[in-house]
C-alpha cells in the first residue's frame, strides 16, 4: 500500500488559514504538496474576528501578533495544528491547545542569524554615536567628531540569556575582538573564549554593551528594572531584541535621560501595534541616543524563507504522518509508516486506564492491532494505532466512544 496515495481526508478539503503576511515559501510548500484551500491574510485578527474565521480551519499559521485563546480554540472544532512562523509560542495558550488536542509548532532556530547580525549592527551604531551624526548630516550639519565614539574591539559584551541567539551573538562579537561574558539561569557551555557570570549584577557591572536574549516569562518581566539599571556601567548601552516585557521602559528612559546609559537599541515593546500603519507610542521616542525599530529582529527574507520551510515541514509531518516532533502541546512521536494497515491517531486525557480501555475495546470487537505507539505528558496522551485496514472505520467509531477521548483522526 502506498501511504502517500491513501490519506484519509482529501487535500482539497483541508482548509488552511495563514495570518500576518506569512512567507510565500510556506504557501508554495503547501500548494506544491496538493493543498488548494489556502487563505492568506495580512495582519493579525482580534479574538472575535478569528473565532469567525477559524470555524472550518484545519491548519492555522500565525506569527507573533495573533493571540490564540481558549475561546479561539473552542471555536475551531476541526483545527489539527497551529504553526507559529516565528521563534516563540507565548502568543498561544498552550494549556488550552493541549486540552483541545491541537499540535503547536514553531521555528526556534530559523532566524537566529538575522537577529544576531542586527544586534552587532546596533552595537556599532551606538558606540560610534552614529545616530547623532546621521541626524546632523540630514539637517545639513557637518559633524566630523571622534568625541565619544569608540570601537567595539576590546570592549566587553554582556549577553543575558545564552541560548540559540545569545550564543550566535557571542560568536560574532568575538570575531570583532570583543570580550564576551554571559549570564543564564541554566548551565550553558561557553563558545570560544566566552565566560559565564554567577549573577546578573556581576554581568551588568562589567559590560560596556548589554544585549538581552531571554524568553517572556513571569520571572523575566521587568528583569531590567530601576535597581538593575543602576548596576550598569556609566556610559554603557543596552540592546533589547528579546521581548518587550523584559525591560521597564520608564526606568530605561530615566537612565538614558540622566546620561547613566549612553544609548539603547530597542526592537520589542510591551505594547505593539497589530499591523503596519497603526499608531505607535513609547516613552523612548524623541531620545537622540535611542535606536528604535518595529520588531524586525528576525525580519529578513532569508529568515522568513527558512521559517516558512521549517514550520511547513513540521505541519506536513503531523498532518500526513502523525509525527509530532517539535510540538509544544502534543507529546513527541516519530514513527515510520506501516504497510498493509490503516493508521489512527488518538489523543486523550492522561488518566489511568485509557490505554487499557482502548486495547480492550478493539480486542472485544476482534480488531487486530498491527502496531501501537504511545507518548504522554502531564495532561494528555497521544497514541498512534496501526490496525487492519478492512475494519478501520469501525475502529474509529469505537475509539471515539472511549472515555476521556479528546480527538480521533484516521490518518490513512
Amino acid at each position: 500500500m502506498s501511504v502517500k496515495k491513501n490519506t484519509s481526508y482529501p487535500k482539497e478539503k483541508i482548509n488552511i488559514l495563514f495570518l500576518e503576511n506569512i512567507s510565500e515559501a510556506a504557501v508554495r510548500q503547501f500548494s506544491h504538496a496538493g493543498y488548494t484551500n489556502i487563505k492568506r491574510m495580512n495582519g493579525a485578527l482580534s479574538e472575535s474576528e478569528l473565532m469567525k474565521e477559524i470555524k472550518n480551519v484545519h491548519l492555522l499559521g500565525i506569527r507573533s501578533k495573533t493571540l490564540i485563546t481558549p475561546k479561539v480554540l473552542a471555536a475551531a472544532p476541526k483545527l489539527q495544528a497551529i504553526g507559529c512562523f516565528c521563534i516563540g509560542v507565548n502568543q498561544v495558550d498552550l494549556n488550552a491547545a493541549n486540552q483541545s488536542g491541537v499540535a503547536v509548532f514553531n521555528a526556534p532556530y530559523s532566524n537566529t542569524r538575522s537577529v544576531a547580525e542586527l544586534v552587532m549592527g546596533a552595537a556599532i551604531v551606538l558606540v560610534r554615536k552614529i545616530l547623532d551624526k546621521n541626524k546632523a548630516a540630514h539637517e545639513g550639519i557637518w559633524m566630523k567628531d571622534a568625541q565619544g565614539s569608540h570601537e567595539l574591539r576590546g570592549k566587553t559584551l554582556g549577553i543575558v540569556g545564552y541560548g540559540n541567539i545569545g550564543s550566535q551573538v557571542s560568536v560574532l562579537a568575538e570575531a570583532l575582538g570583543m570580550k564576551v561574558i554571559f549570564y543564564d539561569v541554566e548551565t550553558k557551555l561557553p563558545l570560544g573564549n566566552a565566560s559565564d557570570c554567577k549573577s546578573l549584577k556581576e554581568l551588568l557591572q562589567q559590560s560596556d554593551v548589554v544585549t538581552l536574549h531571554v524568553p517572556e516569562l513571569s520571572s523575566t518581566k521587568n528583569l531590567i528594572h530601576k535597581q538593575n539599571l543602576a548596576h550598569f556601567k556609566k556610559g554603557s548601552v543596552l540592546i533589547n531584541y528579546a521581548r518587550g516585557e523584559v525591560v521597564d521602559i520608564q526606568a530605561l528612559q530615566a537612565a538614558l535621560s540622566s546620561g547613566h546609559l549612553s544609548g539603547a537599541a530597542v526592537d520589542v515593546f510591551p505594547v505593539e501595534p497589530e499591523k503596519n500603519g497603526d499608531v505607535f507610542k513609547t516613552p523612548l521616542q524623541g531620545l537622540s541616543n535611542v535606536l528604535l525599530t518595529p520588531h524586525i529582529g528576525g525580519s529578513t527574507q532569508e529568515a522568513q524563507n527558512n521559517i516558512g520551510l521549517d514550520v511547513s515541514a513540521k505541519l506536513f509531518n503531523y498532518l500526513e504522518k502523525g509525527i509530532s516532533i517539535g510540538s509544544h502541546s502534543i507529546p513527541a512521536l516519530a514513527l515510520p509508516p506501516q504497510e498493509g494497515a490503516h493508521r489512527i491517531l488518538h489523543i486523550h486525557q492522561n488518566v489511568p486506564g485509557v490505554m487499557s480501555k482502548i486495547n480492550a475495546t478493539l480486542s472485544q470487537n476482534h480488531i487486530n492491532i498491527v502496531g501501537q505507539y504511545l507518548k504522554t505528558n502531564d495532561q494528555i496522551g497521544y497514541v498512534v494505532l496501526d490496525i487492519d485496514q478492512n475494519i478501520s472505520k469501525n475502529a474509529m467509531e469505537l475509539l471515539k466512544r472511549v472515555k476521556h477521548t479528546i480527538k480521533v483522526r484516521l490518518l490513512y
